[in-house]
This record gives structure tokens, sequence and C-alpha cells, in this order.
């Protein structure tokens, strides 16, 4: 068993074995809603709407996180005052947003000669390159996702299936949008230096997909996910590490796999029930 442990005795792996839980725990969060609300394209647009800001803070040799929030607090705010204009549909301001953001990072990062490895780490992360103070972060802020999916759950809920009665219950629909937008962006600032923004979506959405025809509550969703997510983050580094590829990557295909064989296992699960009641019926007529 010793090619299941040797790579976790190194510490740089350790590190990014528990940034990467972590950050399973935080897309879990963000993650079961975007699914929830078939917000994916949303995700992928905010993720690319990050690097005008880290590019900036790149070029002013600032720090990377700092400069990554900036552009999510702007896109959140972007898309909630887009989506409040009646004759713009929402689709077509996310997509006016993601193209616009993602324009002005290029423009930025074409003004340097020396910008191609932090671009590089900036699309695909090196979740080997997680360093302590990253845990420490990590750690605050899956804990503030977990607060903000407590307290706006009931929220959350009403907007995800029927926003008209959230507005009828106080419940403040565009506020909780509003809320939900900021736990989005929260869960992709987290990730995006993990496993970069191009990968980010495998985190974030595949794990909850994975875990939604299994479970009932939302809060069972939120929890299997995590844990699909660790699966994913454990193999992913397992893997990457004996076959040396890259292990971000690695990770979010294990994720997106997972989801795949869910979906297969959950098939035939439903596959098999049909049956079963075909038959009980046919027996209950003879």
């Amino acid at each position: 068993m010793e090619w299941l442990t040797v790579p976790f005795e190194v510490t740089f792996v350790q590190r990014a074995l528990w940034g990467g839980m972590l950050v399973s725990v935080i897309c879990a969060q963000a993650g079961t809603w975007v699914v929830l609300r078939g917000m994916a394209f949303l995700g992928d647009a905010m993720s690319h709407g990050l690097l005008p800001g880290v590019a900036v803070a790149a070029l002013l040799g600032g720090n990377l996180m700092v400069g990554a929030v900036v552009s999510a607090a702007v896109m959140t705010a972007g898309v909630t005052a887009l989506g409040r204009t009646p004759r713009l549909s929402q689709d077509t301001g996310i997509g006016l947003l993601f193209v616009g953001m993602l324009s002005l990072g290029v423009i930025i990062v074409s003004r340097s000669q020396s910008f191609a490895v932090d671009l590089t780490g900036f699309l695909f992360g090196d979740v080997l390159a997680v360093r302590q103070q990253d845990l420490l972060v990590l750690a605050t802020a899956a804990l503030a996702a977990l607060a903000v999916s407590v307290l706006g759950h009931r929220a959350f809920l009403a907007l995800a299936f029927d926003p008209r009665k959230a507005h009828t219950l106080g419940l403040r629909p565009r506020l909780a949008h509003a809320v939900l937008l900021g736990l989005l962006g929260l869960a992709i600032v987290a990730s995006f230096h993990i496993v970069g923004t191009l990968l980010v979506l495998g985190l974030l959405i595949a794990p909850p997909a994975a875990a939604l025809p299994w479970v009932r509550s939302v809060y069972g969703v939120m929890a299997l996910a995590a844990l699909l997510g660790t699966l994913a983050t454990f193999g992913g580094l397992l893997l990457s590490w004996h076959l040396s590829t890259a292990a971000g990557a690695t990770v979010a295909a294990l994720a997106v796999s997972l989801f795949f064989l869910s979906h297969v296992l959950s098939g035939l699960r439903d596959r098999r029930t049909r049956r079963a009641h075909s038959t009980a019926s046919q027996l209950q007529v003879n």
C-alpha cells in the first residue's frame, strides 16, 4: 500500500490535500445553489472575470487574491445591476460582462512582457504551491461560506424554486440573489489559485451535480458534494504523483469523472426501480 501513502508523506502534497479539501467544502456551499438554479454559465463568466483584477495586482506587485476579490466584486455588482434591467435578459448581461472583463484582462496582460508564467498559473492553478497562510485564508473562507449558507438558506431555497413566493414571504429575493452571487464569488476567488479559473467549475459544479441524485435535502447535497470533492482531490493528487500529470487538472478531471459515474449509476438505479414497480403492478393485476 506504499503507492497510496508515499505521496502524502511529502509536506507540499499534504498542504495541497488540505487546500483541496477546504476548496471542496467552499465549492460545495456555492456549487449546490449554482446547480439548483442552473447558474453554470454565470459561474464560468465570474471565474474568467477575475482576470483584470489579478492582472493589475500582478503588474503592480500586489496580492493576487486582493485583485481577484476586487474583480469578483465588480462582476457581482454588474450582474446584479444588469439583472434589474427589464429589457435585457440575464444571460445577455452576463455574456456582455464576461466578454468585457475578459477582454480588459487580456489588454492588461498584453501590456506586460513577462506575464506568461503568472497567466498560466491563473488559468490552470498550482495546487502543489499551497502555502500555510493559504490554508488559513481557505479555512476562513470556508467558515464564511458556511455562515452565509446557513443564514441565507431559507431565502436561497425560495429563490431557487419560486422567486415570486420568496417576494411574497418577504425574503427580499433581489438581496438574496446578490448575496448568492457574493457566495459564488467567494468560492471562485478561494479556488482559482488552487485549480485555476479554467478548471474551477470542475469542483464548483461536478460534485454537487454528482450528489444531487442520491440525497433529498440541500444540506445533504452540500455534505455529499464536499465529500466527493475531497475524494477527487485525494485521488487527483495520487494519480498526478504516479502519472506525472498536472495536479489541478487531474483533480478537476476526476471530479467530472465522478459526476459521469454518478449519472450512470443513478440511471441504472432508476431503471431497476421502474422495472420493480412494473413487475409489482403486473402481479397486482394478475
